[in-house]
């Protein structure tokens, strides 16, 4: 899969992160749902369709990202769903101008190690204007080389694990993939560590 097409295709983070919203559906009506590394979408428009406010973000650096956001909510009739070029790690007149979040979802942002750091920057900022917030992120398990645990202490922010059984998302056909591979998907929920 080239570089450039990461984000054009639905990857089982995706579809994890989707049965994670779609098992707290009734908590989402009025809920402010920002996701970040949107790419075709599928968590944001799941959470638009439960009755989120959602806005779905990529790169602006990405033009053809973000237009294949527009083209998600066109084809899943969305017109309310607000789309932003946001590129992690980077303040930007749009980072500025989003009301404070309650959700954050992340599925498979956590993919190149040295955009880690970006990704929580950014999260951190907007947990600023919230400090309530929660990251609900998906990531798929490719190395064992690399952990969030000591950028999460440096942020000050905290993560938990969430049994995939718990929300149903622990069957075959949820998380399968017609890539090459095994497809190990885990779920966090990251929150300021001082929000106990």
């Amino acid at each position: 899969v080239l570089h450039l097409q990461y984000g054009m295709y639905v990857w089982p983070c995706a579809v994890v992160l989707a049965q994670y919203l779609w098992f707290h559906r009734r908590s989402l009506p009025g809920k402010a749902v920002l996701e970040i590394g949107a790419g075709v979408s599928l968590p944001g428009i799941t959470a638009a369709k439960c009755g989120a406010e959602v806005t779905l973000s990529d790169s602006s650096e990405l033009p053809h990202c973000l237009e294949v956001c527009r083209q998600s909510c066109q084809m899943n009739n969305l017109p309310q769903v607000h789309i932003v070029g946001l590129t992690w790690g980077h303040m930007s007149q749009d980072l500025l101008a989003l009301p404070p979040q309650d959700i954050i979802l992340a599925s498979d942002v956590f993919f190149e190690p040295e955009d880690f750091e970006d990704i929580l920057t950014t999260v951190y900022f907007l947990m600023q204007k919230n400090p309530k917030v929660q990251l609900w992120s998906t990531y798929q398990v490719r190395s064992a080389d690399w952990s969030l645990e000591a950028l999460l202490y440096k942020w000050d922010m905290k993560c938990v694990h969430i049994p995939l059984e718990s929300f149903d998302a622990d069957k075959e056909d949820i998380a399968e993939s017609a890539l090459p591979g095994r497809h190990t998907v885990e779920m966090l929920v990251i929150s300021f560590a001082k929000d106990s």
